[in-house]
């Protein structure tokens, strides 16, 4: 590693993300006519794991996101340790230089960015952003959602799904702490109506909604980005995209959005998250479903703000 590279650890990485100025950054990456992201490459690994490698440019920042997803690590140990199932770095270049400017921590760029991205969803797309908030998965992605949630939108009120009592009280009491109000509930689709907002940020190993969602509703799935993974039943999906709307993150959803795919729902014709903020997209009228994959065009909006570009 040269002199000139700055190496960050997780808590460096959240401390040079602040949710507000993510957000900020990506709407200020959707509007650059400059960034290129190619398709990553997924490479499967033995036992069930992935290998990602994700870059993107813009004309002075070039990054890639190298990390392994390991579903199975949320249920084993190795070595007397329980590890994280996103593990790997976000590399920045320096395009007139060649130089490695930052090496950020991958799970955190991950999990900033995503609920930065669902954030900036609700923001502009929510009929009711108030709450209360419904959060199904209290893992790293649920955090880190309920933390973007509290600072980004006027929410009083959490209830938080999980198939770890654990988890899901340890994530109640962070609420608590950002002087939320908080509780568990132990079925999600039992509080759906009751809940304007919500987001499902699970393993994606099996459907966790299924219900009808409120006439003023905002979901934000997260958890499944290939063709097998769901998280929300296929009638569901269908609900949205007949009685309300549905968005995309990006046109990569087209190929990767398994709860729409398995609706048998025709993903090309949803509009983005780039179309929302190019166009000046309101919120509509009725339900809103917004279906997020990830796209490392949003790890170089990350990367962008934590260079303080």
């Amino acid at each position: 590693m040269t002199e000139s590279t700055t190496l960050l650890s997780p808590l460096q990485t959240a401390q040079r993300l602040p949710y507000a100025a993510l957000v900020d950054g990506i709407i200020r990456l959707l509007a650059d006519d400059f960034v290129q992201v190619p398709e990553r490459l997924v490479q499967p690994l033995a036992g069930g794991g992935s290998l990602f490698v994700m870059p993107a440019v813009d004309k002075e920042v070039a990054i890639t996101k190298l990390i392994s997803f390991t579903p199975a690590n949320a249920e084993l140990t190795h070595h007397g340790r329980r590890l994280p199932a996103i593990q790997g770095d976000v590399v920045v270049f320096d395009i007139a230089s060649g130089e490695r400017r930052l090496i950020l921590d991958g799970p955190t760029v991950t999990a900033r960015r995503t609920a930065a991205v669902s954030l900036l969803a609700a923001q502009r797309l929510a009929p009711n952003p108030h709450g209360p908030l419904l959060i199904v998965g209290a893992g790293v992605q649920g955090r880190a959602h309920l933390e973007a949630f509290a600072g980004g939108l006027a929410i009083r009120q959490v209830m938080i799904a999980s198939r770890s009592a654990a988890s899901a009280e340890a994530l109640v009491q962070h609420a608590l702490s950002l002087g939320l109000q908080a509780c568990v509930v132990q079925d999600a689709n039992a509080v759906l109506a009751d809940c304007p907002l919500a987001v499902t940020c699970t393993p994606a190993s099996g459907v966790v909604l299924n219900t009808r969602p409120r006439p003023d509703a905002f979901l934000a799935a997260v958890g499944a980005f290939t063709p097998a993974m769901a998280e929300l039943g296929a009638g569901l999906c269908r609900h949205f995209a007949e009685n309300g709307s549905v968005f995309v993150d990006t046109a990569d959803a087209h190929h990767e959005a398994g709860d729409l795919l398995q609706a048998g729902l025709d993903v090309r014709r949803f509009a983005t998250l780039a179309d929302v903020i190019r166009q000046g997209i309101k919120a509509p009228s009725g339900p809103v479903l917004f279906k997020s994959c990830g796209w490392a065009g949003w790890d170089l909006a990350a990367a962008r703000t934590a260079l303080g570009a």
